[in-house]
């Protein structure tokens, strides 16, 4: 579904990606680990349109999308969220998922998504006419999901869904993930908390000071030696 051939970016003078190939497959969800700083953020910055890669192609599809504008990414069925939950605090929760329905494509299926955002979140109906800016950060986490599911995305992209979030509210959100994943939309995830991605993740890649070191299926990505020690801890 998405294939990306050879990209590198950058910011200014600063070189960021230096050459990444990384394929997601349809219904699959697939992990990218790494430090801060190796430029995970970059590469879905990149996929998204918000930063123009320095070279190489990106596919969804079979269409080329890396000479294309965010919103005309997001019309083809590709959807980002950002780390850290961001909703818009001063709108409810309802305004929010409206907002995420903005494409033309989406508009007019949005009581059909939204009904399915609710039965995936059912907090989020209960919270429909609550201000999204006086919500937990697991809840404005849920609803920055819900949100970009409404755009009616085939790939759904997350950039570390767990930061900053307790140990149990992780949990919960990761349930989610596995709940969407159970609907059939493929997940491209960058996460920090490897053991909770994995346990979702089809697929996993390495991405160390802009540089795919490794990449393979889960328990093979899950021993190897490198990721065992470095990120594993054991």
């Amino acid at each position: 579904m998405l294939k990306i051939e050879e990209v590198s970016a950058s910011y200014g003078k600063f070189n960021i990606l230096y050459g990444i190939s990384m394929e997601v497959a349809d219904r699959a969800t697939v992990i990218t680990i790494g430090s801060n700083g190796a430029g995970k953020t970059t590469l879905l910055k990149v996929i998204s349109g918000i930063l123009k890669p320095t070279s190489g192609k990106i596919f969804f599809n079979d269409q080329r999308i890396d000479d294309k504008q965010p919103h005309e990414i997001v019309e083809q069925g590709v959807s980002f969220v950002p780390e850290g939950g961001r909703v818009f605090p001063e709108l409810t929760v309802q305004e929010n998922l409206r907002s995420g329905a903005y494409p033309r494509n989406a508009r007019k299926f949005f009581q059909e998504k939204l009904r399915e955002v609710f039965q995936l979140f059912p907090i989020l109906q209960q919270r429909k006419d609550q201000m999204a800016g006086s919500m937990s950060g697991g809840e404005r986490q849920m609803l920055a999901i819900a949100r970009a599911l409404m755009s009616r995305p085939r790939l759904i992209m997350l950039d570390e869904p767990s930061s900053g979030l307790a140990p149990l509210i992780v949990a919960h959100v990761f349930e989610h993930i596995e709940r969407i994943k159970s609907q059939g939309y493929s997940i491209f995830m960058m996460e920090q908390n490897i053991v909770m991605g994995l346990e979702v993740a089809d697929f996993g890649y390495l991405l160390e000071l802009g540089r795919v070191q490794y990449q393979g299926p889960k328990e093979q990505f899950r021993q190897n030696p490198h990721i065992k020690s470095s990120y594993l801890g054991i």
